[in-house]
This record gives structure tokens, C-alpha cells and sequence, in this order.
């Protein structure tokens, strides 16, 4: 039988797509016609076109699956029209995992985020049952995750679905091609385009980890229940300055407070709307409200149930440098 892998084409797909394949699984990956495929350049996998949005694209997908691994998902904090964030995460999501059972697909493993999970007001590291409701997502990004989370436990509850739920920290390391919000950030930093920093803090996990992660959510995950996917929390300060060692640059010396950048984030907002991008601008204001915020996060659960283990975080940005240098993005 064969695994399906949705979002193969991105960052944290590939790395479950290469995990599949390095186990001897045989590969199909549901992708958009026309998208960026480098991902899988040099990957034996076959392709079977399609949307998220469109369901008739669902079923030849999905024929002969054994395993789906939806790690798809709409991960913008900014787009002009808001509707294609709930359209892709809740509305595609639901339609495909049903389309998964009535083939007769035997595991699903859903792709949450730590987005979802509630943030503890001591700074202390959050976890599975850290209190939290829809009221508490910054932004429709985190909103449109939350509510297609709640959509899965309602077809595990009400239709009984065999699927298993994890959610990845910070994702980092080899072939960020788009980049992610934290690529990007690595690779400004990497290039001395990061003069200042604010007060914040993620939970940086290695990309091949967290690819590791879903399998065994696969191999030893309760139906129902979730699992952080996690590494190491660290301050933004003591980020840059790891990279700044690696790549040797000064590290940023100025702290800026988030109230004094917040006006730069309404203004490329105005800016891209006012342009009619599509473009993502680099600085937004979710972005800076989220920084607020140090998103800690454990991993115990993941570890003692699944067998989970991840590396450093000094090893996945160590990795993450690696590919920007080897892929001409470094300008040191």
C-alpha cells in the first residue's frame, strides 16, 4: 500500500515525504498543477494533481492509500482576502479527511501547530492541555488552524476517523525554499539584515525531527489525541547571536520595543494592499502581536508516548545555514 503526503511540495511535506521514502514506503504526493516542485526534485515519488479547494481532486488521490499525512495548509499571516486561509485549513481539511475514510484509508495523521495550543503568562513552557480558547488566536492564520483542529476532533468524535494530530513548534533546517516566516528570519539574520531584534522566544525544532515526529505518530500515536513536536525554546537574542557565531557577524546589540515597530507593520500592510499584492509583507502586524508572546512549548508527551527525540536547536540552524549557503542565498 501506499502513503499519501499532502504539502510534499513545501517544507516540513518534503522532509515527511524523504522519511516515508528512507523507509522503504512507496510515495504519492498531492500537489497543485503548476506550484514550485523543487522539493522533489530527485524524490521517486508520483504525483497525483490537485486542490485543496476543489474535492473532486480528492478521490484518485486518494485511491489505494493506506496512510494520509495532511501536512498541507494555507500558512500566510497576511493575505488580502482572509477567506482563502478558512477555505484551505478548515473546508479542505474536512473535505479530504472524509474523502480519506470513505476510501478506506486505514491512518490519518493531521499537521496542527503549536499556533493552536494556549500560552502560559509566566513564560513557562506550554503543552497539550494548556487552557486555551478560539478568543485567544492572534490573527486568521492562527484562528483558521484552531477551528480546523476543532473541525478533526469533531470527525474523530462524531464520524470516527482513525486520525492521529500533531503540532509542529518552529520548524528549521534544510530546503526552507519559500522561506517560512522563521526561514526567513534565519537567512536576513545569516546576510547581516538584522540590525535589532525584539523581546520574544520560539521553540525551535529540527525540520527533519518534527518529519520523524509524524511518523511515529503513525507507528504509536492514540487516534484522537495530539502530540507537540518540539525542540529546544530559546530567546530571539540568543538566536541571532548563535547565527551571527556560525556565520561570523556581530549579532544585533538594540532591542527594540514592540510598540515602536508595530506602525512599520500597518504600513507595508497598507502598502501590499494599496499595491493589490499578493506578497506577504516581511514585517505584519499578527507577526508583532504574536511576538509578544514567548511561544515555549514541551514536548514530554510526544517523547515518553511516541519515542519522540529531537535534536539541538543549535544542530537544526546549524543545518538550515548549511542550505542557504549551498543554494547561493548567502551574501557573507
Amino acid at each position: 500500500m501506499t502513503d499519501l503526503v499532502t504539502g510534499a511540495t513545501g517544507f516540513v511535506g518534503s522532509a515527511v515525504a524523504r522519511k516515508l521514502l528512507d523507509r522503504g514506503r512507496p510515495v504519492r504526493v498531492f500537489a497543485r498543477p503548476g506550484g514550485d516542485r523543487a522539493n522533489l526534485a530527485g524524490l521517486d515519488v508520483e504525483v497525483a494533481e490537485g486542490d485543496l479547494r476543489d474535492a473532486a481532486t480528492f478521490a484518485p488521490a486518494l485511491r489505494g492509500i493506506d496512510t494520509l499525512y495532511h501536512v498541507a495548509a494555507d500558512y500566510r499571516l497576511w493575505v488580502r482576502d482572509t477567506r482563502e486561509l478558512y477555505t484551505t485549513n478548515i473546508d479542505g481539511t474536512r473535505a479530504l479527511l472524509r474523502a480519506a475514510a470513505a476510501a478506506g484509508v486505514a491512518r490519518i495523521v493531521y499537521t496542527s501547530s503549536v499556533a493552536v495550543l494556549g500560552i502560559n503568562r509566566d513564560g513557562t513552557p506550554s503543552d497539550e492541555e494548556t487552557p486555551v480558547t478560539v478568543d485567544d488566536m492572534i490573527g486568521h492564520y492562527k484562528r483558521s488552524k484552531f477551528l480546523a483542529e476543532q473541525a478533526v476532533d469533531d470527525l474523530v468524535q462524531d464520524e470516527a476517523l482513525p486520525v492521529v494530530i500533531v503540532n509542529p513548534s518552529t520548524p528549521v533546517g534544510p530546503r526552507d525554499i519559500k522561506p517560512t516566516p522563521t526561514g526567513r528570519l534565519i537567512e536576513d539574520a545569516a546576510n547581516g539584515r538584522m540590525p535589532a531584534y525584539v523581546d520574544t522566544g520560539l521553540n525551535i525544532a529540527h525540520v527533519d525531527d518534527v518529519a520523524a515526529g509524524h511518523l511515529l505518530a503513525h507507528d504509536k500515536g492514540e487516534v484522537g489525541r495530539r502530540y507537540v513536536l518540539g525542540g529546544e525554546d530559546m530567546e530571539l537574542r540568543e538566536i541571532l547571536a548563535l547565527i551571527a557565531g556560525i556565520v561570523g557577524r556581530k549579532p544585533p546589540k538594540v532591542r527594540l520595543p514592540h510598540n515602536l515597530i508595530m506602525p512599520v507593520g500597518y504600513i507595508s500592510e497598507a502598502w501590499a494592499r494599496l499595491t493589490r499584492s499578493d506578497r506577504e509583507p516581511k514585517v505584519t502586524v499578527d507577526a508583532i502581536r504574536m511576538a509578544k508572546k514567548k511561544m515555549f512549548f514541551a514536548s514530554d508527551r510526544a517523547k515518553r508516548e511516541l519515542g519522540y527525540a529531537p535534536r539541538p536547536a543549535e544542530q537544526a540552524i546549524r543545518d538550515a545555514i548549511d542550505w542557504i549557503k549551498a543554494n547561493g542565498r548567502f551574501r557573507g
